[in-house]
């Protein structure tokens, strides 16, 4: 394997949902040199039914894991006959959050990549609580959300919202370069004109971010404004057949704004598209 092998985490209950996302990685990333991570956790969250489990049943639930772990491995040597890609294990009792953290320590990985599941009336009925834990959590490398039931299409055209206000440095804008770079992405910058005029400073971030990205093909838009910022987004994305959704996660973000927001529904942004989502 090559020294500029990409260190992928899938994690994986061995759901659909998981599934679809290890299948989605697995093509975004069919050309470069891989290895994928599965990891499961066997973590029991009920602390009340953790007082009648006995160290028997705690064995044969990890028995159990890492045969289905041993197989999901297996299933994919033979799905993915990919000489690029190698795949390896990994099995923690810790919750995901910890075990996830740990695995990107331990693993030196470069990108976590989920699946959504439904569950409630809240933000996790979109996303699942445990992709909006690592969402608000993962400080160390990029995260993909893949949407349920979202089939791989090559992300041509990747979107990038911003208000301006804020300063990309080369660091940060980094992963969404990697991004494009796999499939020649072209990618559509987004702005919200809720201000009349850019002030001294979006203007200055603005030339900045040009600059950066000026050996990309690129292009800057201007949406009208909108109480509802994630609704002009997602009308943006339907309207320019956008293939991925990229943002930086930062205080006061619009990343930061949805995973925050008790009744999603507010927000109108079902996940329709992938969501990349860049640390700080």
């Amino acid at each position: 394997m090559k020294t500029n092998t990409l260190n992928i985490l899938l994690p994986t209950d061995f759901s659909d949902n998981a599934w679809n996302a290890i299948v989605y990685a697995l093509k975004l990333y069919a050309d470069e040199y891989c290895t994928f991570y599965f990891l499961h956790s066997t973590y029991i969250s009920n602390s009340v039914s953790r007082t009648y489990i006995t160290a028997h049943y705690v064995e044969k639930l990890k028995e159990e894991a890492l045969r289905e772990l041993a197989e999901l491995k297996a299933q994919m040597e033979i799905v993915d006959a990919n000489a690029n890609h190698d795949f390896k294990t990994l099995l923690f009792e810790e919750e995901l959050m910890d075990a996830v953290f740990k695995a990107i320590k331990q693993n030196t990985i470069d990108i976590v990549v989920m699946g959504t599941k439904g569950t409630t009336g809240s933000i996790e009925y979109f996303y699942g609580s445990n992709t909006v834990k690592v969402i608000k959590k993962i400080k160390d490398c990029p995260v993909l959300i893949i949407p349920e039931d979202r089939d791989f299409v090559t992300p041509k055209q990747i979107a990038f919202p911003t208000d301006y206000n804020r300063f990309y440095d080369d660091k940060e804008l980094r992963p969404l370069k990697s991004m494009a770079d796999l499939f020649n992405s072209k990618i559509r910058v987004v702005h919200i004109s809720v201000e009349k005029k850019l002030s001294s400073i979006q203007e200055y971030n603005m030339t900045m971010l040009k600059n950066y990205l000026a050996d990309y093909e690129c292009s800057f838009h201007w949406l009208p404004n909108h109480p509802k910022k994630a609704e002009a987004i997602a009308a943006f994305i339907e309207d320019l057949e956008i293939k991925m959704l990229a943002m930086v996660k930062y205080e006061h973000s619009l990343l930061e704004m949805i995973v925050n927001e008790p009744v999603i529904k507010k927000l109108a942004l079902h996940p329709k598209v992938p969501i990349f989502v860049i640390p700080e």
